[in-house]
């Protein structure tokens, strides 16, 4: 018996697939190039509206941060699944890396605890497949004074 598909796994969460998010200047949301898909940061928004703004350790907390890193992998699965060919999410073979951008306040060190939202995620979604390299990375600012920005980068089947 076979394991669940992504979009088995994503529909078994009472996820799915949001419209891949329109960008906000000169660039695409994902690139196809060897056999990999990159997609561009992704911030937490849901039908164009960003979910939250500040600073992760001021006047967003580490469970709040995660919740949107979350919506952010989401989003950006959504800009890979784009370029995945006709199977979308299912086009996907695994995960190859996260990079995880966290709006901090001074002192703020939890930026792994906050990407771990955008990594249990990607986990959930492709099992094994989904186990990635990572960086989780502080920031003074992202766009839009979104909490958290996600990009990845994930190998095509075929």
């Amino acid at each position: 018996m076979s394991s669940p598909s992504p979009s088995q796994r994503l529909a078994e969460l009472g996820l799915s697939l949001p419209p891949v998010p329109v960008p906000q200047a000169a660039y695409v949301p994902a690139v196809v190039s060897g056999g990999f898909v990159y997609t561009s940061g992704q911030i937490p928004t849901v039908d164009g509206k960003l979910l939250g703004t500040g600073k992760l350790g001021d006047t967003v907390d580490v469970a709040e941060g995660a919740r949107l890193a979350r919506v952010c992998a989401l989003n950006a699965l959504a800009a890979a699944a784009s370029m995945a060919g006709p199977d979308g999410l299912d086009g996907i073979l695994r995960i190859v890396k996260v990079v995880g951008f966290v709006a901090s306040a001074h002192g703020f060190n939890s930026q792994p605890q906050v990407v771990n939202g955008a990594s249990e995620l990607l986990l959930e979604v492709f099992g094994e497949n989904g186990k990635h390299a990572r960086s989780a990375v502080g920031m003074a600012e992202l766009p839009l004074d979104a909490p958290v920005e996600v990009e990845l980068i994930a190998e095509l089947r075929s």
